[in-house]
């Protein structure tokens, strides 16, 4: 629905592939088929691929020594200026590969033109992808990790902490906070298994299967492989420019991680409602209403959770691309990058800010165990009570269960139910019966291994923490707090090595970091003036 005379004015590209076409390619049809938008996130793996690529061509002789260093040195001073902020990408080009052949061609000349020998763009953009998110696996995995540490403090501070576990959101069994929040620290666990999993099968190369079926050139993609640092390369070269499954693993990771962060999420809400009243969220990590001022809203873990269906639907937008294509390549799997791009950075962003919002969070310990206290969540004990003193189990449950219908007639509970109801009940009863039946007896008798006794908390606790210190960070990125989180005090407590930062200004700065994992280009660092 364009008028005529725009379209007549548009602006006409000229392509990398021009050479089979009567017609230059139109700027709508370039809009329409450009990835530059998206892709150019990756220059620094594209330029990394295309390094390597150039001197296994120079040293298999397929071009000159010469030649090949000419195009590394041209490559490397393209990635130092796109860096420095010296050269801009072009947002015209038809995408990040393009942009960056073009560029070298421009500054050495024909030696440039040489750089895509014996390579295609469909094996080319594998690479590339598989390099950046090899990083950002990584990445992910330290920003788990931290979120994991933060678990392992908590739990272990309140292994005592009796509250209510629930099932179908009734109160059933008496807990411990710290128990509570360790099934979290063993979700976010498996978690970095699935990722360190998914990393291992994204860790072929794909570079060297050309368009689809390799080149006759004497490439060695061993050499290829080797100085990117791949640990093997592809088998089959219609499989390596067509596979995606790395990117539906990784999605489908993410998915799994926001899974497990809306739940956390989901509880979180509800135990800062007035009707819970477990926790406090600290001012930094609420919002407040524009009409209610009594308002503390838990727009973090909100949005935490609402963001999980965005990531589910980038898993199910990549399963959707590759259902139906055909090998090799189809142009269908350029839409991958959008999708894996979304659910990465969306994960990244919630694990920032979750983090730090439940390192801060005020756990509120009298009102967990009021809670306990009040839903006849020590039923099961008083039962198994009278099973250890003789009394058929089934006949226990029932006996129990009259003492909770005569509390609830009474206004009591069980612990405060005076000890000839119990008689009137079952003459077994003595009042050995209130000790067994306390809730701090019901929590620290479960001893049994994976329970909520408050020895075993503290003995998982230590455990998921040296878990989380063997796996520490592969990357770590500086960023003043006050710019993300004012008034937070989450990480304050690690130890970092600062560079080039004077002794006597050391104790401020770390005061106000944060260990957030790095992106892949390293690039987002803080100022002079910032720090």
């Amino acid at each position: 629905d364009l008028p005529i005379q725009s379209i007549c004015k548009e602006k006409i590209i000229m392509q990398l592939w021009k050479g089979r076409f009567k017609k230059e390619l139109s700027k709508t049809t370039n809009d329409f088929n450009s990835s530059i938008s998206f892709d150019s996130r990756m220059y620094k793996e594209d330029i990394e691929g295309s390094i390597a690529h150039a001197t296994m061509l120079g040293r298999c002789g397929i071009i000159k020594e010469e030649e090949a260093n000419d195009i590394v040195k041209g490559l490397k001073g393209i990635l130092a200026d796109i860096e420095n902020g010296t050269l801009h990408i072009d947002m015209e080009a038809e995408d990040i590969h393009t942009f960056i052949e073009g560029e070298l061609t421009k500054r050495i000349g024909d030696n440039g033109k040489r750089l895509h020998t014996s390579r295609s763009r469909n094996d080319q953009v594998a690479v590339d992808i598989k390099l950046y998110l090899k990083k950002e696996v990584v990445n992910v995995k330290n920003l788990v990790v931290g979120l994991i540490k933060v678990i392992a403090d908590k739990a272990e501070k309140y292994s005592e902490t009796v509250m209510p576990g629930y099932t179908h959101l009734q109160r059933a069994q008496p807990i411990t906070f710290g128990h509570h929040l360790l099934a979290y620290g063993e979700m976010l666990l498996r978690d970095v298994s699935r990722l360190e999993d998914c990393l291992k099968r994204m860790d072929e190369m794909p570079l060297g299967s050309c368009a689809l079926a390799g080149t006759t050139y004497p490439i060695d993609r061993t050499i290829t492989a080797e100085l990117l640092g791949f640990d093997r390369i592809t088998n089959n070269s219609l499989d390596g420019v067509s596979d995606r499954d790395y990117c539906i693993e990784f999605a489908s990771v993410l998915s799994i991680i926001m899974v497990h962060l809306s739940r956390f999420s989901e509880e979180i809400i509800m135990w800062c409602s007035w009707e819970f009243k477990f926790i406090e969220l600290d001012d930094a990590f609420s919002t407040g209403s524009s009409i209610m001022p009594q308002k503390k809203n838990p727009d973090i873990a909100e949005l935490v959770r609402g963001k999980s269906g965005r990531v589910f639907g980038d898993n199910m937008t990549l399963l959707t691309i590759m259902k139906g294509t055909a090998l090799a390549y189809n142009k269908d799997m350029q839409e991958d990058k959008e999708a894996i791009f979304d659910a990465l950075d969306t994960v990244k962003m919630c694990l920032t800010a979750f983090t730090p919002m439940l390192d801060t969070m005020r756990v509120i310990p009298e009102n967990m165990r009021k809670a306990a206290a009040g839903g006849f969540i020590n039923a099961t004990d008083c039962a198994d009570w009278l099973t250890k003193n003789g009394v058929p189990f089934r006949d226990a449950y029932k006996a129990t269960g009259e003492l909770v219908a005569r509390c609830i007639e009474l206004g009591t509970d069980l612990e405060n139910l005076p000890i000839e109801e119990y008689k009137k009940v079952c003459d077994v009863f003595n009042d050995d019966v209130y000790r067994a039946i306390s809730l701090e007896t019901c929590t620290n008798e479960r001893k049994a291994f994976g329970g909520p006794a408050s020895e075993n908390v503290k003995a998982q606790a230590k455990r998921v923490a040296e878990i989380a210190k063997n796996l520490g960070y592969s990357h770590v990125l500086l960023l003043d707090q006050d710019t993300l989180f004012p008034k937070a005090s989450a990480f304050t407590n690690v130890s970092i090595r600062l560079p080039n930062v004077p002794a006597e200004g050391s104790k401020s700065i770390l005061h106000k970091l944060y260990l957030i994992s790095l992106y892949s280009s390293g690039i987002f660092l803080a100022s002079a003036e910032q720090k």
